[in-house]
């Protein structure tokens, strides 16, 4: 299974209308995604808004999906409850999920040490149906898992990769220099795809891609076919791009880019709320200048 674990991989938007889940309308940007070159499709990652949806709400929208889709499903299962992890995991397992997306523990930050972490991961690996990926977010977490565990945990046979959303590309040199055979890694903030992929990390799971999944995949082949320079310039004209629609507007900005961009992108759910106006003409003039928008 862990091959497919290559090329680009967009973390799906959650749509909502009315602070209720839209399918018709994941439906409808799923049908369009088909269309591009994209590896599989991530379902509450962060930009999910994972946080903010119900145990049953996870499950219906897996199914609807899964119904529509052949690529490889990553479903973010992981949860500060080992017992509430597992169970989660196996059931998106039987509702069509192939790989476990696995978000470090992080309530108890000041014990989220190298044991306490093997422990979570080990204990979890050996109690799901599906592989598992380690998700490394510290921006959001606030603790951090280090290079050394990474590596133990990476001889686990149901612990297939890792996605780090650090944007530190030299922690993917070290990786790739010393984890099992086989375990993925996978970049997880498009501002260090290149440099990312160029360090071994085999795919990215980026934010980006749901507004701009050619450009990603552009970057992606033209380093498998070694053309570093036009990867570099299409790397360097999307960085505003996905600053704009990560750190900068968060979730709210990324749906308003895909409203712009031809996707169902509408608000987030509650208590994130809309951009502004302000906010709206700065993010419009920023997809202007990178020529995805007129």
């Amino acid at each position: 299974m862990s091959n497919n674990l290559i090329g680009i991989i967009p973390p799906l938007t959650t749509p909502f209308i009315n602070d209720e889940i839209s399918t018709d309308k994941l439906l409808e940007n799923i049908l369009k995604y088909e269309n591009h070159m994209l590896s599989g499709y991530v379902l509450f990652g962060s930009n999910g808004e994972s946080v903010y949806l119900t145990r049953e709400e996870k499950l219906k929208i897996i199914q609807t999906v899964r119904e529509h889709t052949n690529r490889t499903l990553i479903v973010g299962t992981g949860l500060d409850s080992i017992k509430e992890t597992i169970s989660l995991s196996n059931e998106a397992a039987e509702f069509g999920a192939n790989y476990a997306l696995v978000i470090t523990p992080s309530f108890f930050k000041s014990e989220m040490k190298h044991r306490t972490f093997l422990n979570y991961y080990t204990k979890v690996a050996e109690s799901v149906m599906i592989p598992i990926i380690i998700y490394n977010v510290p921006k959001f977490t606030n603790v951090n898992i280090d290079v050394e565990t990474i590596i133990e945990l990476s001889s686990h046979p149901n612990i297939i990769g890792l996605k780090d959303s650090t944007e530190n590309s030299s922690r993917i040199s070290e990786l790739n220099a010393n984890v099992h055979s086989g375990f993925k890694l996978i970049v997880g903030a498009a501002s260090v795809l290149y440099p990312g992929l160029i360090c071994g990390a085999s795919a990215g799971i980026l934010a980006l891609a749901n507004i701009a999944p050619d450009q990603c995949y552009q970057i992606y082949r033209l380093l498998k076919e070694r053309d570093f320079e036009k990867a570099l310039e299409i790397q360097n004209k999307m960085i505003p791009v996905n600053k704009a629609v990560t750190s900068k507007f968060g979730v709210a900005g990324l749906k308003a880019a895909m409203d712009l961009l031809g996707y169902f992108g509408g608000s987030p759910r509650l208590p994130l709320e809309l951009l502004n106006e302000a906010q709206q003409i700065e993010l419009k003039i920023i997809l202007k200048n990178a020529s995805l928008i007129e």
